[in-house]
């Protein structure tokens, strides 16, 4: 698994005007190929006056499932370079859709590449990003009576908590930076007196 990677901090748009043809980047994260495809659809027929809906995705932190197209724009000059743009900024789980309304003014293909390429660029920059970084999810099983201050120091302490289970006993489930974890035992034992169980399970991405 890779160490990390950048996405999208949620759904959005940017747009940009490049002579008189307004480009309009729709940015989305998508955990499956699927999500991206209904993202694309989506914006799609929102727009679908447009002249054209370009668009891009990448699925997976080792960025596995590239797919672009031009919709009509000559080739090359489109998805492609709305695809080189979400990689070169290492951007995964991402989907963009770039729509044009034509303004009477040709590009040419180094036009477009540049309005296409910068309109998802301009998007990431004006929406945001997100880091994931490599975790290893962790179950905290402590009794009822610390539980309540346990999980608000690891809220507080900015912790990754994933969810909490209430049984007999209760269990809170953590992403743990691998280089932490042996920190995180040493903590935990002292913070409850060394009654709190950590088991250690597979890994997973988070902030």
């Amino acid at each position: 698994m890779r160490e990390q990677y950048v996405t999208v901090a949620g759904e959005g748009v940017h747009e940009t005007e490049v002579n008189r043809s307004r480009f309009i980047c729709a940015l989305a994260p998508a955990a499956t190929e699927e999500e991206a495809r209904a993202f694309v659809a989506r914006v799609r027929e929102r727009h679908a006056d447009a002249t054209h809906n370009c668009w891009a995705y990448v699925i997976g932190a080792d960025a596995g499932v590239q797919k672009a197209s031009d919709d009509g724009e000559p080739g090359g000059t489109a998805g492609a370079p709305m695809l080189q743009m979400l990689l070169r900024r290492e951007v995964r789980y991402a989907a963009a859709v770039v729509t044009r309304y034509f303004g009477g003014v040709k590009l040419g293909a180094g036009g477009l590449i540049r309005a296409y390429g910068g309109a998802v660029g301009e998007a990431l920059d004006a929406l945001g990003t997100v880091t994931r970084r490599r975790m290893r999810l962790a179950t905290v099983t402590v009794d009822h009576q610390r539980a309540g201050r346990v999980e608000n120091e690891l809220r507080t302490g900015g912790r990754d908590v994933r969810g909490v289970r209430y049984g007999t006993e209760v269990a809170i489930e953590v992403g743990l930076p691998e280089a932490e974890v042996d920190a995180f035992r040493s903590w935990l034992a002292d913070a409850t007196a060394g009654t709190a169980r950590l088991e250690l399970g597979g890994e997973a991405y988070g902030t």
